[in-house]
């Protein structure tokens, strides 16, 4: 293997490895937030009986991102729950991003471009098309 190629190739498992360890972060991170938040909504609000004949859907408060930072800092288990959630969907687009820097580090101009156009399709659906 020529010295070159033996660079790229050690580059690329270093990349790689580095982007493994994007995901496992976002993801442990995600499902602590998730349970520890789980775990005090339980405590807080968990000592009374399920009303099961009416459906409550998610209050308004969390249905958008200002809404939900504001609720977890304000220290309220539901705002966390979903942060922890946000975060997880962040997770794989962080990894998408990640990659597009990586890939100009290394003047891999294809890559950029492709990995650039994922993360646009990933921003436009996540706006739910209203970009």
């Amino acid at each position: 293997m020529k010295p070159l190629h033996r660079l790229r190739h050690c580059q690329e498992l270093e990349l790689e490895q580095l982007l493994g360890n994007v995901l496992r972060a976002g993801v442990v991170l995600a499902a602590a937030v998730v349970l520890i938040s789980g775990i005090l909504y339980l405590v807080r609000y968990g000592s009374g009986p399920p009303e099961y004949r009416v459906f409550r859907g998610e209050p308004a408060d969390l249905r958008s991102l200002v809404g939900v930072v504001r609720d977890a800092s304000a220290q309220h288990p539901r705002g966390w729950i979903q942060l922890g959630l946000l975060l997880l969907l962040a997770t794989p687009v962080a990894r998408v991003a990640f990659s597009a820097f990586a890939f100009a580090v290394q003047r891999d101009r294809t890559y950029v471009v492709v990995t650039l156009i994922v993360l646009a399709v990933l921003g436009y659906s996540m706006s739910g098309g209203y970009l």
